[in-house]
This record gives C-alpha cells, sequence and structure tokens, in this order.
C-alpha cells in the first residue's frame, strides 16, 4: 500500500481534491458536483427540508444539508453572464432561444398560427458621441489606418478629451426608458397608419415583442428586437388584414425618431437623448425558407447575445461595489472572504474610484458613471450601482407579455422533467401523493467550490464540452 504525505503536495488545490478523494462519501460530493454540470459559481445553502402527505401527516422524505460530504447543498448559479459561468449561460441562452422561437413559430403553448402574423427582426443603435476608430468597408479609419479585426483600438474615440462621455453614459442609463417611451410611439404610428384613433386601435390590435441588449465595441447598447403584430388577445389571434409587414415597418421606422428623452442638469447642461440614426428593420421568413433571416436564425441570434455583458466591450461582469452596500463597506467572495466595497469606506462615505485593469476607454466612461453618481440629480440613476455596466441599468433580455412562454414556465418544465428523471433511476414507479406540504428552511451560506472540488467542477465541464462537440460532428 502506498501512503502519499499530503505536506509534499505543493498545489493547495491538488491538497484538498486528494482530501476530497479520500473522504469516505466522496462518491456523493461527486454526485453533487456532477448535477451542477460545471457550474463554476455554485450556491452553497445549510438547513433541511421536509417532504409531508397532507393527508395522513406521514413524513415521505427528509433531508439536511448538514449530511453532505461538504456540509451544505450546492445548487447551480444560473448567472447568464458566459464569462461569470459558461455552464448556466449556455442553459439560460437555450432557454431564450425556445422562448424567442416559440414567438415565432409557436410551441410552448404559442399556437403554430404564430408565423403567420407579420413579424419583423429590428435593430436600434446608439447615436455618436464623437468619432471612434472603425473598419469602413471600402476605405481606411479616419485615423488612416485599415484597423484588423481584432484591433483593440476599435472603438475608442479618436480624440478622448473631446469625446462626450457624459452623453455616453447617460444614454446607456436611459435605454430602457427610451425602449419603453418607442413603444408608445409606435403603437400610436400603428393607429395612424390604420386609420383609427389609439382606443380603437387596442381592441383589434396588439404589439408584441422580446428584445436583447448587446454592446457595442465603443461601450453603448444597442437592442435587438423581434416585434410582431397580433389580434387584442396576443398570439392567439391574427391581426386587421391590413395590419401588414410594410405597415409595422413603415410604423417603426417612423417612431424610432419620435422617442426622445430630455435631460436637464447644471454639470452636463440641457441635452436630448435619442436613437442613432442607423436602424434596421427586416422581415422575419418562416423557416424552410431560403431567406437568411429566419425564424431559427433570429432566435439563435438573440440568444448568443442573451448571455452577454459589457465584458463583450472590454468592462467588467462584476459590481465594484456590495449590493446592497447599506454602509457595510464589504462583499463576500466564494468560501466567505470578505472584499472591501469600492464605492465605500465601510461606513457608506464615498471614496476614489479604484484603479481598474481596463482599457483606458472603458475605465473614463467608469470614472464618468462615478462623478456623476455622486449629483443628485443622477440620484435615481444609481449610477455606482451599474458603473461595472457603463451606466446600462435594464434588463439584458425582456418581452412583452403577450409574446410567447416565460422563462419561469420552461425552468418549471425542466424541473419537473428532473424529479421524475431521479424518480425513475431510484426506481421509485409509484405516483407521488396528490397533496404534499414541503417544510423547509434555508440560509445562505456563500458561494463557490473548495479548491479541489473546482477542479472536479471543471473536469465536469471540459467532458460535457467535449460530448457536446461530438454529438454536434455526428448530426453533420
Amino acid at each position: 500500500m502506498v501512503t502519499l504525505d499530503l505536506r509534499h503536495v505543493a498545489s493547495p488545490a491538488l491538497r484538498d481534491l486528494l482530501h476530497l478523494v479520500n473522504h469516505p462519501d466522496f462518491d456523493r460530493a461527486q454526485q453533487q458536483i456532477e448535477r451542477l454540470g460545471g457550474c463554476t459559481e455554485p450556491i452553497r445553502l445549510t438547513g433541511q427540508s421536509t417532504t409531508v402527505d397532507t393527508t395522513t401527516g406521514e413524513v415521505l422524505r427528509s433531508y439536511t444539508a448538514s449530511d453532505e460530504t461538504t456540509g451544505s447543498l450546492l445548487t447551480t448559479c444560473g448567472n447568464r453572464r458566459a464569462s461569470r459561468c459558461p455552464a448556466c449561460s449556455r442553459l439560460y441562452a437555450a432557454d431564450t432561444y425556445h422562448l424567442i422561437r416559440a414567438g415565432l413559430s409557436g410551441g410552448k403553448t404559442v399556437p403554430d398560427t404564430v408565423r403567420t402574423h407579420p413579424r419583423v427582426f429590428a435593430t436600434l443603435t446608439a447615436p455618436s458621441f464623437g468619432p471612434v476608430h472603425n473598419r469602413p468597408d471600402v476605405r481606411p479609419c479616419r485615423c488612416g489606418i485599415r484597423h484588423e479585426p481584432t484591433d483593440p483600438v476599435l472603438g475608442t474615440p479618436l480624440n478622448p478629451a473631446t469625446y462626450d462621455y457624459a452623453g455616453a453614459v447617460l444614454f446607456n442609463a436611459h435605454a430602457g426608458a427610451l425602449w419603453a417611451r418607442f413603444t408608445t410611439y409606435l403603437r400610436r404610428e400603428l393607429a395612424v397608419r390604420l386609420g383609427l384613433t389609439q382606443k380603437a386601435a387596442r381592441t383589434v390590435l396588439r404589439v408584441s415583442f422580446a428584445k436583447v441588449a448587446e454592446y457595442q465595441k465603443r461601450g453603448l447598447v444597442h437592442f435587438h428586437a423581434v416585434i410582431r403584430l397580433d389580434g387584442p388577445d396576443g398570439s392567439t389571434q391574427p391581426p386587421p388584414s391590413d395590419a401588414t409587414v410594410a405597415v409595422l415597418t413603415d410604423a417603426i421606422r417612423a417612431a424610432a425618431p419620435r422617442a426622445r428623452i430630455s435631460v436637464v442638469s447644471d454639470a452636463v447642461g440641457e441635452r436630448e437623448l435619442a436613437w442613432g440614426q442607423q436602424l434596421d428593420v427586416r422581415e422575419i421568413a418562416a423557416f424552410g425558407t431560403d431567406a437568411e433571416l429566419t425564424d431559427q436564425a433570429v432566435a439563435a441570434y438573440v440568444a448568443k447575445y442573451a448571455t452577454k455583458s459589457a465584458d463583450a466591450s472590454g468592462a467588467l461582469d462584476r459590481a465594484l461595489f456590495c449590493r446592497p452596500c447599506q454602509g457595510r463597506g464589504a462583499t463576500l467572495l466564494p468560501h466567505g472572504t470578505p472584499l472591501p466595497c469600492m464605492a465605500c469606506d465601510g461606513t457608506g462615505q464615498a471614496r476614489p474610484l479604484p484603479r481598474l485593469a481596463v482599457a483606458r476607454h472603458v475605465r473614463q466612461m467608469i470614472r464618468t458613471c462615478w462623478e456623476l453618481g455622486r449629483l443628485p440629480e443622477f440620484a435615481n440613476l444609481k449610477l455606482w450601482k451599474w458603473a461595472h455596466m457603463l451606466g446600462f441599468r435594464g434588463h439584458f433580455s425582456t418581452k412583452s407579455r403577450s409574446y410567447s412562454t416565460t422563462l419561469g414556465a420552461l425552468r418549471e418544465t425542466r424541473r419537473a422533467w428532473r424529479t421524475e428523471q431521479a424518480r425513475a433511476r431510484a426506481g421509485r414507479t409509484e405516483s407521488a401523493p396528490a397533496t404534499t406540504l414541503v417544510v423547509g428552511h434555508w440560509d445562505y451560506l456563500g458561494s463557490g467550490y473548495s479548491p479541489g472540488a473546482a477542479l472536479l467542477a471543471a473536469g465536469v465541464w471540459h467532458r460535457r464540452e467535449l460530448e457536446r462537440q461530438f454529438a454536434a460532428e455526428g448530426d453533420c
């Protein structure tokens, strides 16, 4: 028998892994990590739950997290950002794909007839706040150089001293409100083109949409949106016959320039925020046609950008300060390690912006968020909280109520399927009692793995990625 002296193992992660592997209940620990599917920042919970048959009072099952090998229950973080957790973001992207696709082709409680409704794919961009380095089609950049696609200078200002950083940050901060104003004007423009009053138009027509925000390299958000016309009850009814794709396209082009928000401040003056001049509106073709922009292609495109955040533009994927700070001055990293708050000194008093390992253009946008966030007139924008997002504070993926199913419904279906699979693996074929009550109490313990468990999780993610690649090659 070979005995390994762990004192001679240099890597702390490897030492922790060996301790975990030699644990008597290692199989259970490995099962927990396998179930997470490679999640990089799982949530650690402590507590217990009991399932009771409410008819007989019988305790059907009980669970205590302290009995686990790790002393806690591990559950997936559910983070949509690919830079934070590739495994959970992949699942989020898949759910978004099905949500968007259902609103275009039917399924998931949406009738198949929805594919006959007028629908377009629209892109609303940000305006210019100063010339930036770019890649024109037929000529060099204004700086005289033909940049490579990976050139880090792309999207940065030609003259940072004259670039309107305040306007850029304020546009990001108001982008969600600007979208809401656009949808209001869109309904009005549709009513005009149909020869109806706004009240009458609401009785025969409904605008349904799903959109996703994308960061450009210059650090500004723009929106990709699927916009569909329905009858008054939503996807189950067609719109009036004269509400065509051409009418919808024309209404979008008229509504976008009308959407404006005025900002008045002694520090930045009076500004009017609006969409950029680049507006793209294209009809979505049915799947199976030769058209490039099909419902499947649009769903895949939207799902891809739903998992990206400001880090795609070289910014940060984490908040700069504890959330909510409440004067505590610290947040918790994995294993409960305290991280000093970057926004206050522990008493709620502001302190200077820390040094960040980001590009100068991004750092200046974050600094602008920091400076504008100190002003009382911009307190409602919470620019400190959203400085890592360069001021943007809206949801990345949103939809109107009647567009299609919800992410919650998709997750509930998947949860029910997994429960049935677990019952089948356990050899329990009997059906559960019709009336059960789950009584539980859970407390947040922290997030992340121990160093050794992180190595096991990385192995799970790598193996599943190889399996996906092999499956994709097999389909080809």
